[in-house]
């Protein structure tokens, strides 16, 4: 079966909650997103505005701090918030992943620590963080542990290979540049090859269901793990997959009975969340971002910017500005268009204003320094 460019497009939207917002509860529906990357820590709240029909914020804040939702350095080696029954199964396939790139990462072997002197750590480090513990209180105990200080790179290495999760610190958004850590429960098994391989087949399972059909490309790209683990995870599991032919002749997987709506199925537009999954989860970045935007949207230190979503690709950017939303569109839109972005802009406002209304504030420097728009508005937020 070949699948067109439109129609992949709308299975994204569709699994993603996107076609429409949907009456579901908060923890379930990041169980279908599958992970939201966090490392901004308004982002899971805007993206789960866009996708929950009368999303409550203090749903997630309740569900971040009893943990049934945990947020953790995870796929590509970023901050994501994942279901706290995933989270066991995400580590362990990404553990050669962040093993290779936090151990082996110059700040960490400059300090002369080596991979099985982190090994030796870790049993009293998470014994340590049974209850949170902030930076400063873990590079005290590193310090009383090792006889030295550790340099703040090396630490932040460490921690971010431990299985630890953030612990809320508050402010508007649960999280703050206050990082307070607590160690994962139950431990994922680290250095187990099995349990690593396991671990990826279960991973790619719950993103075919999120964000398929994908190549074995796409889920390279979603984790960031070598595409031969790829290649390996999917002969394994072939039997219980689909295979579709790309667009362009790529093979893709899904699993069965995951939603792939028709292609002209409508698509309203959303004003997105900075880093919003959708963006990243895809080699082919296409699906949703059109090539010919992809440097205005991520620039050059990685920022991903806040999007305009316009029939289900990106058309644009957004920030909040002093009277409502600044948004600026590549390509000339619709005054219909225009008018249900600027319904989008209200709620938002309203939504923003109820905790922070400059969440992404200090992004602005973008904007002076360019970003290329057609045609730019504001959009009231009152």
């Amino acid at each position: 079966m070949v699948i067109s460019a439109r129609a992949l497009n709308r299975a994204t939207l569709a699994r993603q909650l996107l076609l429409g917002r949907e009456q579901v509860d908060t923890v379930e529906a990041l169980r279908r997103l599958v992970a939201l990357q966090a490392q901004q820590a308004a982002s899971p709240y805007i993206a789960l505005w866009n996708r929950i029909h009368g999303f409550d914020p203090a749903e997630l804040d309740a569900a971040l701090g009893d943990r049934r939702i945990v947020k953790a350095t995870l796929m590509r080696v970023t901050l994501h918030a994942v279901h706290a029954e995933d989270y066991r199964g995400f580590r362990e396939a990404m553990e050669p992943t962040l093993r290779s790139s936090r151990l082996g990462d110059a700040r960490f072997r400059s300090s002369g620590l080596t991979g099985e002197d982190a090994d030796a750590l870790l049993p009293d480090l998470l014994k340590h963080t049974g209850r949170p513990r902030g930076s400063a209180e873990l590079g005290e105990w590193l310090e009383a542990r090792l006889g030295r200080p550790l340099e703040n790179g090396a630490q932040r290495m460490l921690r971010q290979y431990a299985p630890l999760w953030h612990a809320p610190t508050g402010g508007p958004w649960t999280f703050t540049n206050r990082l307070s850590y607590v160690a994962a429960a139950p431990r994922p098994a680290l250095g187990d090859p099995r349990a690593a391989e396991a671990g990826l087949r279960d991973l790619i399972l719950r993103y075919l269901a999120g964000f398929g059909p994908a190549s074995m490309a796409d889920m390279a790209q979603f984790a960031m793990v070598h595409r031969p683990r790829v290649r390996a995870a999917v002969a394994a599991l072939a039997d219980g997959l689909e295979q579709l032919e790309g667009p362009d002749g790529t093979v893709l997987y899904d699993v069965p009975g995951a939603p792939r709506p028709v292609e002209d199925t409508p698509a309203p537009p959303r004003l997105m969340a900075m880093w919003d999954s959708v963006l990243l989860a895809y080699a082919d970045r296409g699906r949703v971002l059109p090539p010919d935007y992809r440097k205005r949207v991520i620039r050059v230190n990685g920022d991903v910017l806040p999007t305009l979503l316009v029939d289900g690709h990106v058309a644009g950017v957004w920030r909040v500005a002093d009277d409502g939303i600044e948004a600026g569109a590549f390509q000339r839109l619709p005054e219909g268009t225009w008018e249900e972005l600027a319904a989008e802009a209200r709620a938002l406002v309203a939504f923003l204003a109820a905790r922070d209304l400059r969440a992404y504030a200090r992004y602005d420097h973008w904007w002076a320094k360019g970003v290329s728009a057609a045609e730019t508005r504001l959009l009231p937020g009152g």
